[in-house]
């Protein structure tokens, strides 16, 4: 219904000289589509309000809301080309008026989980990078035809607005650390198996993948016996279930669009390094039933953050590990993505987290993934599957294999991790799947490879892409390595 009008945004953003890469893309469709889903959302809180008979109190001002400055109709509901602004005083308002109009939301909201704080804090970190106004005119022109009123309506344009953050993803290194493949976190989603009224959390929630993934899951009634949720239901999982925090201003952007498409009306998601609390100060409230993520590796974190954790390391990833396992209450399930060197590096940081991991929680599932599963990462990765409050008996392994190599034009898919699914909830053994006692491992180096019993060591030829991913990575954090050395000297 909206795919073509989808690639006319895209073929328009192209030609502006402000737009030079698909996160340039999704960013600036982004902020459209927010003021049109608003005006959409005030229409019908609007139509609501009349039927019950009670006043209707608008979000916004009259000339900033959508239908007086974006698309100005006469009587006759037709379009009024004389109003409607365009070219340079176009941008002139957005750049000049409308997004400082719309960034001060953020102060004068009554709090952190309505929707004026959110389109406060959208417009407080967007800019306009569109550098011609008549092109700003055929976005939003093509952006009206968009509607956000139905079910089915709102389906559609989530399945657009992924596929919009795939393709990001697909554009190389930058783009593919917001990207996690929809068929992994479905898998993750299924072996956590989430249950109503319990509460989510994403300390790197990126594009919110995790967290959209898991709403689906907890909105579908197969997965709750053919049960229909109740209306107590359907607002827990409104307002008390997901909470999310995001470094990157992008990434928020995103992730918040994207909550907001699949049909979470007041996203709770901060813009925060959550690296920066420290895990002295957390407190039984601060706490979450479930924590998903795909925390970024590679990273290097100043010495003043990693002064908030007990096993002092720059590794990214694994200051990330140590903040969800605090945040995690008793009994809290985990699914973590992490490099697979996580499980043999022999650093002192490696070691020690390895072994607080194994004695403050039971590392039940560890789910090796093949090169290829992230487009341009360019290294290995695992999922660890956890629950805190209890020490570590037996590991279950499961080594993925889809028979072929994984890339972008030949991704992840559904079927390739059915069997995993199948097996995890009893750890079946079979090929790819093996059971190692905790006992049996060495008791200092707590070293977790994963070394398939049941295969010879077969050499697999790698991917020349995958090959080149990972010298371009390995190029880009000996890039950073050499700055850091440089501000040293």
């Amino acid at each position: 219904m909206f795919e073509q009008t989808f690639k006319n945004i895209d073929d328009v953003l192209w030609k502006d000289a402000g737009c030079g890469s698909e996160l340039d893309y999704v960013e600036q469709s982004s902020w459209v589509l927010f003021l049109k889903y608003l005006d959409d959302l005030e229409r019908e809180r609007e139509s609501v309000a009349s039927l019950s008979g009670k006043a209707f109190e608008p979000i916004l001002r009259p000339e900033y809301r959508w239908g007086i400055w974006a698309m100005p109709r006469k009587d006759d509901g037709e379009i009024d080309h004389h109003a409607a602004l365009t070219g340079d005083d176009l941008l002139d308002f957005v750049n000049q008026k409308l997004f400082p109009y719309l960034a001060k939301f953020k102060t004068s909201a009554e709090s952190t989980d309505t929707i004026e704080y959110k389109i406060g804090e959208i417009f407080s970190e967007l800019k306009n990078r569109l550098q011609s106004g008549y092109n700003l005119r055929e976005v939003i022109n093509l952006v009206d035809e968009l509607r956000f009123q139905t079910s089915v309506e709102k389906h559609e344009m989530s399945h657009l607005y992924e596929s919009k953050i795939q393709n990001m993803g697909n554009a190389g290194r930058n783009g593919g650390e917001y990207y996690t493949p929809r068929p992994l976190i479905r898998a993750i989603v299924k072996v956590i198996n989430p249950q109503i009224g319990e509460t989510i959390y994403d300390a790197a929630v990126g594009s919110a993948g995790f967290l959209v993934e898991a709403f689906d899951f907890l909105s579908d009634e197969s997965n709750h016996g053919g049960k229909k949720l109740s209306h107590k239901d359907a607002r827990i999982l409104q307002q008390k279930t997901f909470t999310g925090k995001e470094k990157k201003s992008l990434a928020f952007i995103i992730g918040t669009m994207n909550m907001i498409l699949h049909g979470i009306e007041a996203p709770n998601l901060i813009h925060t390094n959550s690296l920066t609390e420290n895990l002295a100060d957390i407190q039984e409230k601060d706490r979450f039933d479930i924590c998903l993520a795909n925390p970024p590796f590679g990273g290097k974190e100043r010495k003043e953050v990693q002064q908030n954790f007990p096993i002092k390391t720059g590794e990214t990833a694994f200051l990330f590990l140590q903040h969800f396992i605090k945040l995690l209450k008793a009994g809290g399930r985990a699914g973590i993505v992490i490099k697979n060197t996580f499980l043999s590096n022999s650093d002192n940081a490696s070691v020690s987290l390895r072994k607080q991991l194994l004695e403050s929680c039971d590392l039940h599932t560890i789910l090796d993934l093949p090169g290829g599963t992230f487009t341009g990462a360019g290294v290995k990765t695992v999922v660890l599957f956890f629950e805190k409050g209890k020490a570590t008996r037996k590991i279950w392994y499961y080594q993925l294999n889809p028979g072929r190599n994984l890339g972008k034009t030949n991704p992840l898919n559904e079927a390739d991790l059915a069997e995993f699914v199948k097996l995890q909830p009893k750890k079946k053994e079979s090929d790819n799947s093996w059971t190692v006692n905790i006992k049996d491992i060495d008791q200092t180096s707590f070293d977790l490879s994963v070394k398939n019993p049941n295969r010879d060591d077969e050499v697999v030829l790698r991917d020349p892409e995958e090959i080149l991913d990972e010298i371009t990575a390995l190029d880009q954090e000996a890039s950073e390595i050499l700055e850091t050395i440089r501000g040293l000297v």
